[in-house]
């Protein structure tokens, strides 16, 4: 179940009327820092750059809310967004939170 906080901005692209892609940012408890959550482009919908655009506009707005900067988990398996984050200038960080000690899990961070 995908539960989304009062404290939460989201983002949703539509194509035609359907929600194709989507993405969340939440503030952190240290107040300078938002968290990237529930990345998601429609499997037909991937490669054209919608992911790239939902991520560019939710760093706008964490900015625009005065945070310096982003962090994000993502498993390792997921390559091709490892890539996409990688390309729009997150670096690798320690897993942090309940992330600390899962293999499974890649944390990254970006500076606004």
């Amino acid at each position: 179940m995908n539960i989304i906080n009062n404290d939460a901005s989201v983002i949703v692209c539509y194509k035609n009327g359907k929600a194709i892609g989507c993405g969340c940012i939440r503030k952190k408890e240290d107040g300078k820092a938002v968290e990237l959550k529930r990345m998601y482009v429609d499997i037909d919908e991937r490669g054209k750059g919608i992911g790239k655009s939902i991520l560019r506009e939710l760093e706008k707005w964490a900015k625009e809310q005065g945070n310096d900067s982003i962090i994000l988990e993502t498993g390792i398996k997921q390559i091709e967004a490892i890539g996409m984050y990688k390309k729009s200038g997150f670096q690798i960080i320690e897993n942090y939170g309940k992330y600390l000690g899962n293999d499974h899990s890649l944390c990254m961070k970006k500076e606004l």
